[in-house]
């Protein structure tokens, strides 16, 4: 997907990459300042690269068979802040300064009003265990 003439991704950032059978590595896209999860997309060695120099998120769509920056058609660019790598290689998360939509549908993020119903352990919810072993109401205990 890189010519000749396009530089590589570095060599050092490209052996610590575990990608998929597809060649690609998952990338979650975080708002740098508020942490807030935007969105999940998939980079290439070559979306990597473009994200890593040129200061907006390049991603590569798995549906279309192209790379895609976001914001390019939308107006709703990600400037990139940072990048990191998880500690297993297979995961990117890249902090961004979001503007307008993360989402093709408009939404701020990919997960506003998505959420999934979940069971959760009421007694973790209705109380805590202090360090001693006492159970201790959540609310209106003061001891820390």
């Amino acid at each position: 997907m890189t010519s000749d003439a396009t530089p590589a991704l570095d060599p050092a950032v490209a052996e610590r990459l575990k990608r998929d059978d597809n060649g690609l590595v998952a990338a979650i896209i975080q708002q740098h300042d508020t942490r807030e999860v935007l969105m999940l997309g998939w980079m290439d060695d070559e979306a990597l690269r473009r994200t890593l120099t040129e200061g907006r998120v390049t991603f590569w769509s798995r549906s279309r068979g192209e790379y895609w920056r976001k914001g390019d058609t939308s107006g709703h660019v990600q400037h990139v802040k940072g990048v990191a790598l998880d500690c297993d290689g297979d995961a990117l998360l890249v902090q961004v300064d979001q503007v307008g939509a993360a989402c093709h549908t408009g939404s701020r993020t990919c997960f506003d009003g998505r959420d999934l119903p979940v069971v959760t352990d009421e007694s973790v919810t209705d109380e805590c265990v202090t360090t001693d072993g006492d159970k201790a109401a959540l609310e209106g205990d003061a001891r820390g």
